[in-house]
């Protein structure tokens, strides 16, 4: 096992805006080490890919990285389960899942993120009928504060609370994952789609696809991109060169139109296995734009529009300070801390240039304009948001705050995001 005292040593975050404070970090290779780490030392927290824009993943004293745990442990064909070890990402066992012939339901626009990290976050991808990738959980293994192991699986009452649980538990160390057949996805893209027909056509627009996001800079009334992918089978679906008033692109292009397209999965309506489609960026290259911030805001779908409609009141105070904004929907689910609990919603998504101070001082207008349709932040990125309008959003709070105080109550992992949003 690996442990590197960081006192004096800047360690930061994938986008680099945010610089870890814990003072120690420890990489196990198995989770033996895990449980005797965790059982041993006071103050800890579990640290996936840092792909988090806020301090969700620090602590004060201890991390401990899932780095090496990144192992996939077995395909049960029968049941149609995969079990991976917390650690690992996305892109790194997609294609290995698909070689035998299954798939997972959905995938987030970067692969390169943790299993754990982005089910204890409600990290999601898009579709109307897909829920966050929490939602492919049928069980899990947890390291508890005492160091000893617990699993649970959906006939456990405390299920829903602890796989998106904030990492307020203790470590997940190991996540089945529900599978099915595996599919092919092609993905077209049309470009300036007018704002008015967004309005007119909402539904039908993200419902085109298995997955549909739509890419804005709040400019010129207009949706900049509508990326559409589609399951196929066989031959490419043949689609029109007019897509609600939006053109068909005439060749791959990025989300930010000034970037090469050449980090960006294969569009053109070329089908190609579902890991290779479903994400935005491949694996191999680094994705999005790097440097950058990111915050995201999930409103009810049936108010979605109204809700984009407002923002536009913002644009000429957003569009400066930003890359893109990504708008998806995602299928209402069961987890009591998810933004989507019993709620089909929508996400609108911000990433922005790495103008701190200038997107700092936006935030709490979006997170204001947005209040009216119960706005409520992705929990790994930034906002704003006062803890107690944050916590009377979720209806399970009550229920959550007492199951923490039963799983660890000498708040072993407590931090300052767990000790200011939901202590």
């Amino acid at each position: 096992m690996e442990e590197s005292e960081t006192l004096g040593l800047k360690r930061k975050n994938w986008a680099g805006n945010y610089t870890f404070k814990a003072k120690n970090l420890y990489e196990p290779s198995t989770i033996a080490e895990i449980q005797d780490l965790v059982k041993r030392l006071d103050q800890i927290k579990a640290l996936g890919s840092k792909h988090c824009f806020n301090d969700i993943a620090d602590s004060s004293k201890n991390q401990i990285s899932t780095k090496q745990l990144n192992k996939v442990l077995g395909l049960d064909k029968d049941k149609k389960t995969l079990t991976v070890e917390a650690g690992a990402r996305y892109g790194d066992f997609c294609k290995e899942l698909h070689a035998p012939g299954f798939a997972l339901h959905n995938l987030a626009s970067l692969p390169h993120i943790t299993v754990a990290g982005a089910c204890a976050t409600a990290t999601h991808g898009s579709g109307v009928k897909n829920g966050n990738l929490a939602t492919a959980v049928q069980a899990i293994e947890l390291v508890m504060p005492n160091g000893e192991l617990k699993n649970l699986d959906k006939s456990d009452p405390d299920f829903y609370a602890i796989v998106v649980g904030l990492g307020a538990f203790g470590i997940i160390t190991k996540l089945t994952l529900e599978v099915q057949e595996t599919f092919d996805v092609q993905q077209n893209v049309f470009l300036d789609l007018p704002l008015e027909r967004l309005a007119l056509y909402f539904d039908a627009i993200m419902s085109s696809g298995y997955s549909v996001s739509l890419f804005t800079d709040w400019r010129d009334k207009k949706i900049s991109e509508v990326w559409v992918k589609q399951k196929v089978a066989g031959d490419p679906i043949q689609m029109d060169t007019d897509f609600y008033g939006a053109t068909a692109a005439t060749k791959n292009i990025h989300p930010f139109l000034a970037q090469s397209a050449e980090c960006c999965s294969e569009q053109m309506g070329m089908p190609g296995p579902w890991y290779d489609r479903l994400p935005h960026f491949k694996m191999d290259f680094n994705p999005s734009a790097g440097e950058e911030l990111q915050s995201e805001f999930f409103v009810p779908r049936k108010n979605a529009m109204e809700a984009i409609l407002a923002l536009e009141a913002l644009n000429e105070q957003i569009y400066p300070h930003l890359f893109i904004s990504e708008i998806r929907a995602i299928a209402a689910d069961d987890f009591w801390m998810s933004p989507c609990y019993h709620q089909d919603s929508v996400a609108i998504h911000f990433t922005w240039k790495p103008h701190v101070n200038e997107v700092m001082e936006l935030i709490p207008k979006i997170e204001g304009t947005l209040a009216a349709f119960n706005g409520k932040p992705h929990w790994g990125k930034l906002f704003t948001m006062n803890p107690k309008a944050l916590q009377q959003q979720y209806e399970k709070y009550p229920d959550f705050l007492e199951l923490t105080k039963k799983y660890d109550p000498e708040r072993k992992f407590k931090n300052h995001f767990l000790s200011t949003n939901i202590y």
